[in-house]
């Protein structure tokens, strides 16, 4: 049973604050940095928060109310707010944390909004759902499937059409008729929730001694950030439920920030065990009615857990009290279009203005989160060994220059013998490679010509499955050509390199009786599909998995018992700062799918460079000392976390106007101690979906703010025809 201050959580309001007289400004959900003035009425009572329809040129639009209006502005001039929706005020401090995420990303306020905003919908009254239930039995021809029909509503709640006609096995038409005779009543049915109640009070699994000393230092619910750090499989996620349970027994709200929604359905099916109903979701894989249901259930308190992807975090809580950030160093949480920002990092700053803890749990945490555990920043609570009986797996590196491939393979003699061998042991075998498609490159064999996209400056890629190539960058789609379009040979196309589709074929050809599933994003498809791959893993209705990325976070697979790395040297070139970061983080995290229940695992890492210090860390399970190596190498270079970045990308369809402004940006660029600004240089993609590129790069010493710089650089400056800049402050892709 859930306690009495757990029943219900008080919607956002704007009683406490003072009424505005006169004039208001309104932030509208655009592309706009600043919040325009309207008139008061003197029929209106305006508080800061409220949502209010107002003209914007010849339309009306909403917006929120965002303060007291500018006074230096001829009130004459001023038109008038239109309405207040009957909707909760959107809390104060989710317009502080839109106030300072647009200040920090140098984002256009209005486009922060509405991240925040992204349902209209949801601030017009709740539609009704139109249902049936048992009207006059006698007032039409009794059938069989009319009975049905019947006994259904006699024996269960009114139900919509559609739901009616699945349970009583007949079809709509019945129902329409049945509903036209009087048969059956209408009524009307709020719309259903796509979440439950959420349980605190119900018994969770029994913890280890190292979990249950994490549980007591989380449950205290004190304001702060907290780096979960746990070995995979060590059972972080049942921890975290605990502060869950925590924050739902003090009446608020709860958020975890997953990397990859589209694969949750083993979180989905702990949390559910663990609390007894599902969480709130929010992903782009909801319906348009899921949406709508789930931003007005988050702004009245009635959605009281939300899993979501790194948008969740813009949800307008009517009492947050805990975000969870799980898998905190994967790059997913940084968003790359539109307003650019890290979600881990803007979650903590949520924390920060909502005075509540945040946890960052990972096996694998990012070097900015250990140096602030060292520098007192946040605390850390570590879970040491997984959970029960189960063992680390033993990792083996695979010298590629050793150990060879056959011609056209790309598995090793060793790799090869080790899956045969999982297999005769009726064990699952996991092949990992981090490419999609079949080959990341087709050439012609007489000419050289390599098929390129037509909008981005990238090969594209062969996906055979679809019988497509294809733009991983734009989208970009077309068939393979018969003949190659510069000499006109046919016959003539060579796959250059493998992915996991190629992959496949190596291994149905290796493995004939093994039964096979590839998964990747082209695979997965959304929520629903996921959950069954998965299923069908957990259930061993299939032996040997061929994935990428998508299949090595936080899942459980008990009788998965070998993982095997294709190519671990994949990730370490094309000069990323965090190129061994991740790689450590990605190769460390998939072998850690290997052996998690009784049965041991083992895990091969075929490289070209075994003596690299990532793969000697990989293979002794040695993260303390990886960090150290990295750590000293950004100290010395002065790159993040010992220093800052932000790029500043120009583009345009006219290269000649792009190169005519980086010329003047360049004469313009700021110089001051600690700062070196580099570029302009075309970018790795010099074009990306028909717009040419080029970069600028500033790198400032940590105690100096980059914003300010960036401002002052850019003032005054005309951006003519369609040229474009895009400000990225802590940037994680360097294309």
């Amino acid at each position: 049973m859930e306690s009495e201050t757990a029943s219900s959580i008080p919607a956002g309001t704007s009683s406490a604050q003072p009424a505005l007289k006169g004039r208001a400004s309104v932030l509208i959900p655009l592309a706009l940095f600043t919040a325009y003035d309207y008139a008061v009425p003197e029929d209106l009572t305006l508080r800061p928060g409220e949502f209010v329809s107002v003209p914007l040129g010849r339309r009306s639009v909403t917006g929120v109310v965002w303060g007291e209006g500018d006074a230096a502005i001829d009130a004459a001039k001023l038109k008038p707010v239109e309405a207040v929706l009957e909707v909760p005020a959107m809390p104060e401090v989710s317009r502080r944390f839109i106030d300072w995420v647009a200040n920090y990303c140098m984002a256009p306020l209005g486009s922060v909004l509405r991240m925040a905003m992204s349902v209209p919908e949801a601030l017009a009254p709740e539609r009704a759902t139109r249902a049936w239930t048992v009207g006059d039995p006698n007032s039409g021809k009794a059938t069989a499937a009319r009975a049905r029909v019947l006994d259904v509503l006699r024996d269960g709640p009114p139900l919509a059409s559609g739901d009616l006609a699945r349970t009583a096995g007949c079809t709509p038409g019945v129902v329409a008729e049945m509903a036209r005779s009087g048969m059956l009543r209408a009524v009307d049915l709020p719309a259903r929730r796509p979440f439950g109640r959420p349980d605190p009070a119900r018994p969770g699994p029994t913890l280890s001694e190292a979990q249950r000393r994490a549980v007591e230092a989380l449950t205290d619910l004190a304001p702060g950030v907290t780096l979960l750090n746990g070995v995979t499989g060590s059972g972080k996620t049942e921890v975290y439920f605990e502060a869950i349970a925590a924050c739902l027994r003090a009446g608020k709200q709860a958020l975890v920030l997953l990397p990859e929604i589209a694969l949750s359905a083993q979180w989905l099916g702990r949390f559910a065990e663990r609390f007894g109903a599902t969480p709130a979701q929010w992903h782009s894989e909801l319906t348009q009615l899921e949406r709508r249901v789930t931003w007005r259930a988050v702004l009245e308190g009635e959605a009281r857990v939300v899993v979501g992807a790194r948008s969740a975090l813009f949800l307008p809580y009517a009492g947050l009290g805990l975000i969870v950030v799980d898998e905190e160093h994967e790059s997913a949480f940084k968003q790359e279009d539109g307003v650019i920002y890290q979600a881990r990092d803007m979650a903590v700053v949520r924390g920060h203005l909502a005075k509540i803890p945040v946890v960052l749990a990972s096996a694998t945490p990012s070097l900015e989160s250990v140096v602030n555990v060292e520098q007192g920043r946040y605390r850390a609570l570590h879970l040491p060994d997984r959970h029960g009986e189960a063992e680390l797996p033993a990792v083996t590196l695979v010298d590629l220059r050793q150990d060879r491939p056959e011609r056209q393979q790309w598995l090793s003699p060793s790799l090869v013998r080790a899956v045969r061998e999982t297999l005769a042991a009726e064990g699952q075998a996991l092949l990992f490679l981090n490419r999609r498609g079949y080959a990341p490159l087709t050439l012609c064999r007489d000419c050289g010509h390599r098929m390129q996209c037509p909008n981005c400056t990238t090969w594209l890629v062969e996906h055979r499955y679809s019988a497509r190539l294809q733009c991983h960058h734009c989208g970009y789609q077309a068939q393979m050509p018969p003949a190659c379009p510069a000499c006109g040979h046919s016959g003539t196309f060579a796959a250059c390199g493998p992915g996991v589709e190629r992959l496949a074929e190596e291994a149905a050809l290796l493995f004939p009786e093994a039964r096979r599933l590839v998964i990747t994003s082209d695979t997965v498809g959304g929520p629903k599909k996921a959950t069954e791959l998965i299923r069908m893993v957990t259930e061993r209705e299939v032996d040997l998995i061929i994935g990428t990325q998508i299949i090595a976070k936080g899942h459980h697979f008990p009788h998965l018992t070998l993982v095997g790395v294709v190519d671990a040297d994949l990730g370490l070139s094309g000069g990323d700062l965090r190129a061994a970061e991740r790689t450590y983080q990605l190769l460390h995290q998939v072998a850690g799918r290997a052996g998690r229940a009784e049965r041991p695992g083992r895990v091969l890492i075929q490289t070209y460079d075994p003596a690299r210090p990532v793969m000697q860390a990989l293979k002794d399970h040695d993260q303390a000392r990886f960090l150290k190596i990295e750590e000293e190498d950004r100290r010395q270079a002065g790159m993040p976390p010992f220093g800052r970045l932000a790029a500043l990308i120009i583009s345009g369809r006219d290269e000649a106007a792009v190169e005519q402004q980086v010329r003047m940006m360049a004469a313009a660029a700021p110089r001051a101690e600690g700062l070196s600004v580099l570029g302009p240089a075309p970018a790795p993609l010099a074009m990306l979906r028909g717009r040419h590129r080029r970069r600028f790069l500033m790198k400032c010493r940590r105690d100096l703010a980059p914003q300010p710089l960036i401002r002052a650089w850019l003032r005054g400056l005309k951006w003519p025809g369609d040229l474009r800049l895009q400000i990225d402050i802590d940037p994680y892709s360097f294309l």
